[in-house]
């Protein structure tokens, strides 16, 4: 249990960086966006951690963890393609007032975000049938904690 504290308690450390007084302000922006994602990084490596600890695996379990988190790390960073793609096509909409267009890139997202839950899913599956009632309650709870839009 202690074990389980201290590493949510570093890994909420290292996602506030108030907690971190050294740490300096970039001087332009690409060291801001650099910096923006190694923060963004930081706060995924601690809930997949967080996720980890708090379904307590069984080493037979741990496969199908490995599996998952693999595929998770995919779809995060396929999203934060995305983001960073749509972003800069979004940012000539604002001069051409184009909701159709606007309308259309976010359709393409949720299209891609329904692919990539699919995925997440899938890789799911295996792990979640080999839960007990307690670690798929906590699934449950500590997915919700990672994706707020998820279902409980």
């Amino acid at each position: 249990m202690k074990k389980h504290l201290l590493l949510a308690t570093t890994a909420a450390m290292l996602a506030f960086p108030l907690f971190h007084p050294a740490a300096a302000q970039p001087a332009d922006e690409s060291a801001a966006a650099q910096q923006i994602e190694a923060d963004r990084a930081t706060i995924v490596e601690a809930r997949i951690a967080a996720i980890k600890a708090g379904l307590r695996l069984a080493p037979a379990q741990e496969k199908d963890w490995d599996n998952l988190e693999k595929v998770v790390r995919e779809v995060i960073a396929a999203r934060a393609a995305r983001q960073k793609e749509a972003m800069k096509e979004a940012a000539g909409f604002g001069d051409r007032d184009d909701v159709v267009s606007g309308m259309k890139l976010a359709a393409k997202d949720l299209i891609a975000r329904g692919e990539e839950l699919e995925k997440v899913a899938e890789a799911a599956a295996p792990l979640f049938a080999s839960m007990d009632a307690a670690q798929r309650h906590n699934f449950a709870v500590l997915l919700h904690s990672f994706a707020p839009g998820a279902q409980r």
